[in-house]
């Protein structure tokens, strides 16, 4: 654990397994009550150091809401695990509709495999083979959930915490802004040596949201803010965001040439495109992919070719169940 600021403690939770390697969780300790943000995996691991965390902090969920920033398992994942009756849920429309079943992204996961071109790559349907899946949170009852927006106060002790609506790298990410003291819990939307993975979410044939653009959208309404400490839930924290944003802007611009040169006048499978994408891997071989980078290097390749669908610089064409990009 390390103590931020006065009555903030960032909590490191590990992934195990898994190339992110740790979750920064933020405990923020109120009068009456606390909030803290983000969970980690809902695995044996994540729930042993949080228990702990909340022995050596001293801070028990009877008195204790949780924010999630966004969908993912690794931020969602202990949520049914620690909430307790007493537990205020604090997360957006869509997170809240996942963490409570009232839809289940994972019933498309089929079909994203198979429009993707996945099933060529030595993938199969099951949705055992992604992380989001296995790790998931419990349940969650939908009551204790309070759907927030953009422009949501939440107030905790000497913080007054404003929702800031970032889509892009998940439906209704949401970072958490405190303008007095100039502190962004920014989540996935901006982290200092990783690029954050940028998919779709919905099928590629049926997709009407340009994701890659929602995000570079989301960049520029963070970048107008007055930032002092930027808080992410990866990693380092305390960096340059405004440095950073720009250089996530740069990154995505190479990442749209790339494949527009590896497509060249070819007809490809999102699948066909991310396998000669340039990634940051110790692996190099495609082959050797594990099956869950596969899964998100194809949503990142759909996530660009979809952006350059919108913008008029490709076309898809549906064939057997896959879909293709073409110029």
């Amino acid at each position: 654990m390390e103590k931020i600021r006065r009555n903030i403690l960032r909590i490191e939770i590990p992934l195990p397994r898994n190339p992110l390697k740790a979750l920064n969780a933020y405990f923020l300790a109120g009068d009456d009550r606390n909030l803290l943000i983000d969970t980690g995996f809902n695995q044996a691991e994540c729930r042993q150091a949080m228990d702990q965390a909340m022995e050596e902090i001293g801070f028990s969920m009877e008195n204790t809401d949780i924010f999630i920033t966004h969908c993912h398992s690794d931020h969602a994942g202990l949520a049914g695990y620690l909430a307790k009756p007493e537990t205020r849920i604090y997360t957006g429309d869509y997170t809240a509709r996942d963490i409570s079943r009232q839809f289940d992204w994972f019933e498309d996961f089929g079909i994203l495999v198979q429009q993707g071109g996945l099933l060529d790559m030595d993938l199969d349907q099951n949705p055992i083979n992604h992380p989001g899946y296995r790790y998931r949170t419990d349940k969650v009852d939908f009551n204790q959930v309070t759907v927030v927006a953009d422009g949501t106060i939440i107030n905790v002790g000497d913080y007054s915490l404003k929702c800031v609506h970032t889509t892009g790298h998940a439906p209704d990410h949401i970072c958490l802004y405190e303008e007095n003291h100039k502190i962004l819990f920014c989540g996935d939307h901006i982290l200092e040596t990783i690029t954050p993975n940028n998919n779709i979410w919905e099928t590629p044939w049926d997709i009407k949201v340009d994701y890659l653009d929602e995000y570079l959208k989301s960049l520029t309404k963070v970048e107008a803010l007055a930032i002092d400490l930027i808080l992410p839930a990866h990693r380092g924290h305390g960096f340059d965001c405004y440095r950073r944003i720009q250089e996530l802007r740069e990154h995505h611009e190479r990442r749209l040439n790339n494949v527009l040169d590896i497509l060249g006048n070819k007809t490809m499978t999102a699948a066909q495109v991310a396998s000669k994408m340039d990634w940051d891997l110790d692996i190099k071989d495609w082959d050797q992919y594990p099956k869950a980078q596969k899964i998100f290097a194809t949503g990142e390749a759909l996530s660009h070719l979809s952006h350059l669908v919108c913008k008029g610089v490709l076309r898809k064409e549906l064939r057997d169940g896959v879909v293709y990009y073409f110029r």
